[in-house]
């Protein structure tokens, strides 16, 4: 029985990661900008094209449906993956090394880790490259099956949850768990439950307390890495030393084929 739902989960699996014609709105940066960008620890957060990630763009209220970590040199190198830089975990490969161009035309953003030493560094990344050959596990397919409405009709407080289901097994690792749990390993914080409190000495009459409480690494998407208050926002596709007067704007273009201004960009 369990030979036959793994055969349904792989066949429905690349179905799902199938890419749907779509078009984003922002520039894509060029291989060579995005690597030369990104540092050891970073979060490539992506805006996927496949059935998959129009649904968890939907369920995470967010452009990010993918995520991948930036481990950089600290992944030994062959002939196979000479310019593989970054670990992801994809539901029908499994936990695996990729180079940037894997990303060529998507939208990305990076999410950098701010206080990071290079040991703690290099322990995230060396966490993440321990994971390579872990699986998703393709039998339970009720969790495949969550993704073919790319709009399922779930309330608000349910959607976390939704994306959440699963074995519960650390070695079936699914995108944004994995890079969670790397981050986990060396304690930093992501979206942790805060609680507050109260703490009264001679010192200090009224003051509070945050106590960081570990949330599941399970109930993390893409779009936790953009809005925690621990990582720095960095967009590759805008060039050093931007200045909006240096900028060519079409003569006499009222409008541009999409129903907005032409610009021309002169990249130096």
């Amino acid at each position: 029985m369990n030979s036959v739902l793994e055969s349904l989960g792989t066949r429905l699996a690349r179905y799902l990661s199938m890419p749907r014609p779509m078009r984003s709105l922002a520039p894509s940066p060029s291989a060579q900008i995005l690597r030369d960008t990104l540092q050891t620890g970073d979060v490539l957060l992506v805006e996927g094209h496949t059935r998959f990630s129009s649904a968890i763009k939907y369920l995470t209220q967010s452009t990010w449906s993918h995520s991948a970590l930036f481990v950089g040199d600290y992944l030994p190198h062959n002939e196979t993956n000479a310019s593989h830089c970054l670990i992801e975990s994809d539901t029908t490969q499994g936990v695996r090394s990729i180079g940037v161009e894997a990303f060529k035309d998507l939208n990305v953003r990076i999410c950098r880790p701010i206080g990071l030493t290079e040991a703690e560094r290099k322990q995230v990344a060396e966490y993440a490259i321990s994971r390579i050959g872990d699986q998703y596990d393709l039998s339970h397919v009720f969790d495949l099956v969550r993704y073919l409405l790319p709009t399922p009709p779930v309330t608000q407080r349910f959607r976390r949850r939704m994306l959440a289901l699963g074995s519960g097994d650390p070695t079936r690792a699914i995108c944004s768990s994995l890079v969670a749990q790397a981050f986990e390993s060396i304690r930093y914080p992501i979206l942790p439950i805060i609680e507050e409190n109260s703490v009264e000495s001679g010192a200090c009459h009224g003051c509070v307390e945050e106590v960081l409480h570990v949330r599941h690494y399970s109930l993390y998407t893409p779009r936790d890495f953009d809005v925690s208050p621990y990582f720095e926002v960095i967009k590759p596709a805008l060039p050093q030393n931007f200045d909006f007067h240096r900028l060519h704007w079409a003569e006499g273009d009222e409008e541009g084929g999409d129903g907005v201004e032409a610009v021309r960009r002169v990249v130096i």
